[in-house]
């Protein structure tokens, strides 16, 4: 029975639900998107590309291990956990002779990976250019189309990809910047893949002792390939090879557990993914929900004349909230299923996007399968559900009696159970904001910024009426001085409160939650980079434009009284967390370089000991002299000495070490940069390094503004990802706000009929638009100050939230637009309909 009735009162008041529709359909489409990725994070194919013709693969251990022991009530309890390490590992090429003595195996094939950029004009494209020995060329298999093979330390042969793209031919010279100092070879030849599986790098192949010499890792390699005996089975070789390497951290991958070991970088991009799909969808799901109930709200309010008139003929509350339930189940459905089919292309369009901005490399394979669209349906059932239960609680709990009474007149106070849920909002928000300004790593609050921001936004939606009513006793006065619009929108907004409430919600949230995504950066930002401009000392930087400054360059400057500190950065984990580091040279780093040191000395640091961040010291209990056990990049255990603590860690990084120590240990040894004191010119400085490509010498104001593009390059994927998010609220505001309008058509013609002009009354709704817009921004802002200041206080130890002011007019002035359009467009099309047809017409 009361599913028919559903039906029936959805299919005669399509208008009345397309609101709801469309904002569930937003909601199921973003759901989907964001389930997409994180299931492309969790289960993403990494094609294998160098190692196609060879099944097994032995690699290293590419994580940190912990385990911790619990007893507990005679019970004891072991948890293990692992952690990626920043760098790769690298085995010791004595397994070699292990592998070969594993009954099946046919031939061993050592592998070394290092880093190798030909310095063409062209570069090598959207390709990742790696060196490797040619005697590893069998891992794809390359073959030589031409030339011969490199044998002497100068010789190189080069893939046909690079070759055609740099116009390559035997016996050209080319210039290769490895981890060494640049060199220029002379080809000897161009191999060619097997089949056309090699799409994301181009290599460049050396002699052995040659390869060995720019790997840097003297008695290590990256892998080995293990070719299986004829006759012998992948599984049954896979199986003997993991036997006979036990005891050891090598580990053995086939199939496509080779991909993750060849690219480094999409493995990583997988917890990248993870987390960003995650928080995406997590706060896709909270502002659908804070979204979805405003807009049931609405809807409902606007019904309240009929559900009051089966109230009045005995039906019950609880068939009022069954038809409630059944139509927003049956309004969801629809929804959920449409929402989820586009979420599909939606989703394949972010991760095409992601890898464009370079956050997710090609490499990891967009996946897709029935279960983000399950999740998407079912929250979106879910959601509507819960919504239609939220908005009927009043008209279902009410007498019937009460019920009619209010039809005619729009309700005076809101519910004190909804007065003290958003109290609890408030309080919680509060805590949350009171949180934000303790936590001192960015993992920990940005979850924390967009989650204070929604349940603020929340407790707003909650306690509206309230704040619309304390708005208009504010604005009463100057409103009534504008001349009849004004004063009938004042007498609006105090009569009207709820309606008004339900579009000062999705504003509210649409400017709070815009400028915490475009400013919540920057505030980090500027923070860092304000401590690395007091810290830098350094009269000239030397920066490079390819992989890195090489140490040669260096060298080169350090002559007389003249210093030159290398930086390279890294990532290291002490236990499982992680934390930025840098390795300089320490020679003349006074000169370069200020720390801002608080305790110990930077006199003190070498081979052996570290200087920690102030965050770093007091969440690990450090001091100078204390132990710190860390594991360097890749994965190398090391014990060091505290030397120094130091202030600008948010600038300089959270631990800094010697510079052969962590050069050792990182697939790039080139440095980052280098700090120059010298009392020679920009001119004189440049002529030194003229013969390495690609470095340069720039002022420590232009490497400031270098670094700036670095942050808003890396910004613009939390942009791009919190901007869909945006966007959902930008269309639940104009879907909010033509609902609130197309409503009101009886009320404007009877305002006709009373002698208002049309434009009276289109003033009348352009001064109600920029009222709930000056309370959404009154409110939205506050929320996004206190949020953004207590994310400050935090991460930067000060309450300034980097704001800039263009930029939040733009905001203010957008949200104003879609308020002004969405209501003055509804509006017109409500007054084009005769006044007295319109004032007669059945509702």
């Amino acid at each position: 029975m009361m599913l028919r009735y559903a039906l029936r009162t959805v299919r005669h008041r399509k208008g009345g639900f397309l609101g709801a529709f469309l904002a569930l359909m937003c909601a199921a489409a973003l759901i989907t998107a964001c389930g997409t990725l994180l299931e492309t994070g969790l289960r993403g194919t990494i094609r294998t590309e160098r190692y196609a013709a060879t099944p097994v693969v032995v690699s290293a251990d590419q994580n940190v291990h912990q385990s911790t022991v619990k007893h507990k009530k005679g019970k004891t309890k072991t948890k293990h956990k692992a952690k990626p390490i920043a760098e790769r590992a690298w085995l010791p090429e004595n397994l070699a002779a292990r592998l070969a003595a594993v009954p099946g195996v046919e031939r061993v094939i050592p592998e070394l990976t290092f880093l190798a950029q030909p310095l063409t004009p062209g570069g090598t494209g959207d390709r990742t250019a790696y060196g490797h020995a040619w005697d590893s060329a069998a891992l794809t298999p390359y073959t030589l189309a031409t030339g011969t093979p490199p044998r002497a330390a100068d010789e190189l042969v080069v893939d046909r990809y690079l070759a055609d793209r740099a116009r390559i031919e035997p016996g050209d010279r080319l210039s290769v910047q490895s981890t060494q100092n640049p060199r220029t070879y002379r080809v000897t030849g161009i191999a060619v893949p097997a089949g056309d599986g090699i799409r994301r790098q181009t290599s460049l192949f050396f002699s052995a002792a040659e390869a060995r010499r720019l790997a840097a890792h003297p008695g290590k390699v990256t892998a080995f390939g293990v070719v299986p005996a004829k006759g012998t089975g992948v599984a049954a070789l896979e199986s003997a090879v993991a036997k006979a390497l036990h005891g050891t951290t090598a580990q053995v991958g086939t199939g496509d557990e080779r991909g993750p070991v060849e690219f480094l970088d999409a493995a990583a991009a997988r917890i990248k993914l993870v987390s960003m799909g995650g928080a995406m969808g997590g706060t896709s799901l909270l502002v659908a929900v804070l979204v979805v109930v405003g807009t049931f709200a609405l809807s409902v309010q606007q019904r309240h004349r009929e559900l009051a008139l089966l109230r009045a003929i005995a039906a019950t509350p609880g068939q009022i909230r069954k038809l409630l339930g059944r139509e927003a189940l049956l309004v969801g459905a629809a929804a959920g299923v449409v929402g989820a089919l586009a979420g599909l292309p939606l989703g394949s369009w972010l991760h095409g996007r992601f890898v464009v901005l370079g956050a997710v490399p090609a490499t990891l394979q967009h996946t897709v399968s029935v279960f983000p669209l399950f999740a998407a349906v079912a929250a979106t059932l879910f959601g509507a559900w819960a919504a239609a239960r939220v908005s009927s609680r009043r008209i279902a709990r009410i007498r019937p009696a009460e019920a009619l009474a209010e039809t005619g007149a729009a309700l005076t106070r809101p519910a004190w159970g909804r007065i003290l849920a958003g109290l609890v909002l408030l309080a919680g928000g509060t805590v949350l904001v009171v949180l934000l300004s303790v936590l001192r790593t960015e993992p920990a609050s940005t979850p924390v910024t967009f989650l204070a921001v929604v349940v603020l936004a929340s407790a707003v939606a909650l306690l509206g009426p309230l704040l619309v009513w304390a708005a208009v006793a504010v604005l009463g006065t100057p409103l009534r001085l504008t001349g009849p619009g004004g004063r009938l929108a004042t007498a609006n907004l105090r009569g009207n409160a709820a309606r008004m409430a339900s579009v000062v919600t999705p504003l509210t949230l649409l400017i709070g939650m815009t400028c915490t995504v475009l400013f919540v950066q920057p505030t980090l930002g500027h923070a860092a980079r304000g401590q690395a401009r007091e810290g830098t000392r350094a009269d000239w930087v030397l920066a490079a434009q390819g992989p890195g400054v090489p140490a040669q360059a260096a060298r080169q400057l350090r002559t007389g009284r003249d210093v030159a500190t290398e930086v390279v950065r890294t990532t290291v984990r002490v236990g499982l967390s992680k934390y930025t580091a840098q390795g300089v040279t320490t020679q003349g780093l006074a000169r370069t370089w200020d720390p801002d040191v608080t305790a110990g000395s930077l006199a003190e640091l070498t081979k052996d000991t570290v200087a920690v961040s102030e965050l770093a010291a007091d969440r690990l209990r450090l001091r100078p002299g204390s132990t710190l056990k860390l594991t360097l990049g890749d994965g190398t255990p090391v014990t060091l000495t505290v030397a120094a603590v130091y202030a600008r860690g948010l600038g300089f990084g959270d631990l800094t070490m010697a510079h052969d120590l962590v050069a050792r240990h990182v697939d790039n040894p080139l440095a980052a940069t280098v700090l120059v004191s010298t009392h020679r010119s920009q001119e004189e400085l440049a002529t030194a390094v003229r013969k390495f490509p690609g470095v340069r010498v720039v002022s420590p104001a232009t490497a400031d503004s270098l670094q700036a593009e670095r942050q808003q390059a890396n910004a613009e994927v939390n942009y791009f990802a919190m901007g869909l998010v945006l966007a959902f609220t930008a269309i639940a505001v104009v879907n909010t706000l033509a609902m609130s309008v197309s409503e009101r058509v009886r009320e404007f013609a009877l305002l006709r009929l009373a002698g208002a002009t049309r434009r009276q009354v289109l003033r009348m709704l352009r001064t109600e638009a920029l009222s709930v817009l000056l309370l959404a921004t009154a409110l939205g802002s506050g929320i996004a100050l206190a949020v953004l200041t207590a994310f400050s206080v935090g991460m930067t130890g000060t309450a300034a939230p980097a704001v800039t002011p263009l930029v939040y007019v733009a905001v203010v002035a957008s949200a104003g637009l879609l308020a002004l359009v969405a209501s003055s467009l509804p509006g017109r099309a409500a007054l084009r309909v005769r006044p007295v047809t319109a004032a007669t017409a059945r509702e």
